[in-house]
């Protein structure tokens, strides 16, 4: 059963736009949808290459050309969730239901764990380790620190001590203020969205799968992975973007979903990882000065980290285990499938990136000690550029929803804010029955602005007022 507690999300009002064309779903079994895209134009010499992410006015106006699902079936007293995507955002959302009394199950494609872009890579035997994504976190949302005051209690995060800061073309290094405090993981990125559901007792996970097809059906949500049933839902979240997402959905009969997420656009970011024998040197200093640190002037790289050093701190004399991050500029000139990186880019990459660690610690050319160990990643759909600014947008005619950062900035702060928005307005609208549609429309029509940050995300309270987009206020209440 659903628990009665109240929250209100304050946004603007939606706009009037294109009226899609409408399916309507009743609990009187009937033939299940299709949806042709024989009148869809081809693809041309004039059309066929496009940005990656960021779609074409043509392709969202395709995208709004689907038919619109429109459940009329009484929403159940018991309803489940299908969460697709479990990063925070996805996570956070599967937790907030389960606080309002809603079951769900979270579809992600981890092998190793959860966790999305919270990443941990470990190295048997040394052991080495590596947080190869987010490198840490701020709090600045009263909500998210509570939540990350839970984590601290639980012995998942605790502040980063280290120093951190900016580090200019040939070694100069300024330190960042103490203040706001940095969080990471006591054991890394992964083991914190690992623990978050080991609590749980309303929340199933399936992992890895890749849901490929969302089909709704007499009153429900049904999804299957390449033909093979994975369950049904009576409303679905979409915690995941890019390339992927919009394949989902191109054919979900969920336009304006859909079409939102067409308009994100994403950034590439490579990411190496390296481990030194011996530690590395800034010219003319006894001491090495810093963590971790944003590099300004390089053009392949965007920030470093000693992950030894912040994860393990004195207790290790070993190896020496480094995160260097790419420019979005370096990731866009050098980006190739992720999923098969050609062995020629792989090492003109990782060349490329150890020179630039070089030029930015000031050494001379071809002085870098040899890394005993790398590997190399492109996250291909690193980080948005631009945002609606909304906490979550929701589809009450086709019980659909979307959370992640992107709603609102790009740091692990608003994948949870926004888990937890779209949580607790999809339980508010269960409770009404949903015969109200009208009145839980959230997000499918506003528009975009653009996103500004460190390449590898924002800190808020590290940057400057100007460099930080602000969202609309968020409150929940009781």
């Amino acid at each position: 059963m659903l628990c009665s507690f109240h929250s209100s999300l304050i946004l603007k009002p939606l706009l009037k736009t294109h009226k899609p064309l409408t399916i309507t779903l009743s609990s009187q079994p009937r033939k299940r949808p299709t949806f042709d895209d024989e009148q869809s134009p081809k693809p041309t010499s004039r059309n066929r290459h496009k940005r990656s992410y960021g779609a074409s006015r043509r392709s969202i106006l395709k995208t709004l050309k689907q038919e619109q699902v429109t459940f009329t079936t009484p929403v159940p007293d018991d309803p489940i969730v299908g969460i697709i995507g479990g990063g925070m955002a996805g996570l956070a959302c599967a937790l907030y239901l389960e606080k309002r009394g809603v079951r769900s199950t979270v579809f992600d494609t981890g092998v190793h764990g959860l966790g999305g872009r919270m990443g941990t890579r470990i190295v048997d035997p040394q052991p080495l380790i590596f947080d190869h994504a987010a490198q840490f976190f701020t709090a600045s949302n009263p909500l998210f620190v509570e939540l990350v005051q839970g984590w601290m209690e639980q012995g998942l995060v605790r502040e980063w001590q280290g120093t951190i800061g900016e580090l200019e073309v040939g070694g100069k290094f300024v330190p960042l203020p103490s203040s706001p405090p940095r969080y990471i993981g006591v054991n890394g990125m992964r083991p914190v969205a690992d623990s978050l559901l080991s609590q749980s007792s309303m929340i199933n996970v399936e992992r890895p799968t890749w849901i490929s097809k969302l089909e709704p059906f007499n009153g429900t949500w049904y999804l299957s992975e390449n033909g093979k049933p994975r369950g049904q839902f009576d409303a679905i979240v979409i915690a995941h973007n890019g390339k992927c997402a919009n394949r989902l959905l191109g054919s979900s009969g969920l336009p304006l979903i859909a079409g939102q997420m067409k308009r994100l656009e994403l950034s590439s970011v490579w990411a190496l990882l390296a481990a030194f024998e011996d530690p590395l040197q800034i010219p003319g200093t006894d001491t090495f000065p810093f963590e971790g640190a944003f590099v300004k002037g390089v053009d392949s790289i965007s920030w470093m980290a000693n992950n030894t050093k912040k994860l393990l701190g004195s207790q290790s004399g070993g190896p020496h285990c480094w995160t260097f991050l790419s420019t979005a500029a370096y990731g866009k000139r050098n980006k190739v499938p992720q999923e098969n990186i050609p062995t020629a880019t792989k090492e003109k990459v990782t060349a490329g990136m150890l020179m630039g660690v070089e030029e930015a610690l000031g050494l001379p050319k071809g002085s870098l000690q040899t890394p005993f160990y790398t590997r190399l990643q492109l996250w291909g759909a690193a980080l948005p550029t631009n945002t609606p600014g909304i906490p979550c947008i929701f589809d009450p005619h086709g019980r659909a929803g979307i959370c992640g950062d992107w709603l609102l900035g790009s740091n692990l702060e608003s994948a949870a804010i926004s888990g937890m928005a779209l949580a607790n307005h999809m339980a508010d609208y269960f409770q009404s029955g949903g015969d109200r549609p009208e009145e839980f429309s959230v997000g499918l029509r506003s528009e975009f602005q653009r996103l500004k940050g460190h390449d590898i995300g924002q800190f808020p309270g590290l940057e400057p007022v100007s460099e930080t987009h602000t969202a609309p206020e968020l409150q929940l209440t009781t």
